[in-house]
């Protein structure tokens, strides 16, 4: 029998919008010559194996709001330039935005239950959203 898929969710703090956060990683893909978004994060996710098992995804709260996520393709050591151990979370370059989920801030980053994972834009009917709501996310170039 299949496990369901594992996630994580991590804040985008000082992103403004799923754009903003697309610029930022291609600065630092061109910056450092990779394929793959590194995120440094300071523990190593003990669920590890059934994050890349299933297909995980890192899911992005942007001001409050969960609106994309990215596959998580690995997993790497570091050290921080103190030389403590880190974690970088090696995404998939592409953002998928998400239909929009309000979360509350927290710390870090938190597994995500498939469950509470909210669906891609792609896949979700937007006659069910409010019309304010349907409007905003045009505006951001999301529907």
């Amino acid at each position: 029998m299949t496990q369901p898929t594992l996630h994580m969710i991590k804040l985008s703090v000082g992103t403004e919008s799923i754009e903003g956060l697309a610029r930022w990683q291609d600065y630092r893909r061109a910056e450092t010559g990779s394929d793959y978004n590194r995120h440094l994060t300071r523990n190593f996710p003990r669920r590890a194996e059934e994050l890349l098992a299933g297909g995980g995804s890192m899911y992005w709260v942007i001001k409050g709001v969960i609106l994309a996520r990215q596959r998580i393709h690995g997993f790497e050591p570091r050290e921080n330039q103190e030389g403590e151990r880190r974690c970088a979370i090696v995404l998939e370059p592409e953002l998928i935005p998400t239909a929009p989920r309000a979360h509350r801030p927290f710390q870090g980053w938190r597994y995500l239950k498939p469950a509470d994972a909210p669906a891609d834009l792609a896949d979700t009917n937007t006659d069910e959203l409010p019309p304010e709501l349907a409007e905003e996310l045009r505006v951001l170039g999301l529907l």
